[in-house]
């Protein structure tokens, strides 16, 4: 059964054919793309990056309209771009990702329309601070995968939050804005 797409990070709520019990998929880390929009100089220019290494798996119940999602993302495979910016992101200034190189999110499928996740609630711990964030779901679509002939599962989620609130705060002195937008597109495949 196909599913099309359910209106309104992350994410991530992804689903297959309509059964009575909950289906396990996996991340495919070569198809998610975690990314980020902040602020640069309190309005100057908006930095765009990514983190290029994301794991996790994703249990859906469409039947129950209930599931789960936990999220791993490599901090250090963070990517703007650009070597020097890349370096300093990595640096106690910021994600400091000798001491914390992983962030996740873990959380459950809380609204459906139509058979499709719409949000997830959840918490994320970013440089080791953990904090709920709302993922609202934008895109949701279930179809066979034609090489692999799997069932794969794809989303469009995205949120909202405060670095600040994770002590991620270098430039708030020199005026940035500390609200960082987040798009997440993933795919995940049904687990044998």
């Amino acid at each position: 059964m196909k599913i099309v797409s359910a209106t309104p990070l992350f994410l991530l709520a992804l689903a297959g054919a309509s059964i009575a019990a909950p289906t396990k998929y996996s991340i495919d880390p070569n198809h998610t793309y975690p990314s980020f929009e902040a602020d640069h100089m309190g309005g100057l220019s908006t930095l765009r990056g990514k983190f290029n290494k994301s794991s996790g798996t994703i249990v859906l119940d469409r039947e129950g309209q209930s599931g789960s999602i936990e999220v791993n993302v490599d901090t250090d495979s963070i990517d703007f771009g650009h070597d020097k910016l890349n370096a300093h992101a990595k640096s106690a200034d910021m994600f400091d990702v000798a001491k914390h190189p992983t962030a996740t999110y873990v959380g459950k499928l809380t609204k459906f329309a139509n058979g499709a996740p719409t949000e997830a609630e959840g918490t994320l711990t970013l440089h080791g601070v953990a904090k709920p964030v709302t993922l609202k779901i934008d895109r949701f679509l279930c179809k066979p995968h034609p090489m692999n002939k799997k069932e794969v599962c794809g989303a469009n989620a995205v949120a909202s939050l405060n670095r600040d609130d994770f002590g991620i705060s270098y430039g708030k002195q020199y005026g940035f804005d500390m609200d960082v937008k987040l798009a997440i597109e993933v795919e995940a495949v049904k687990a044998d």
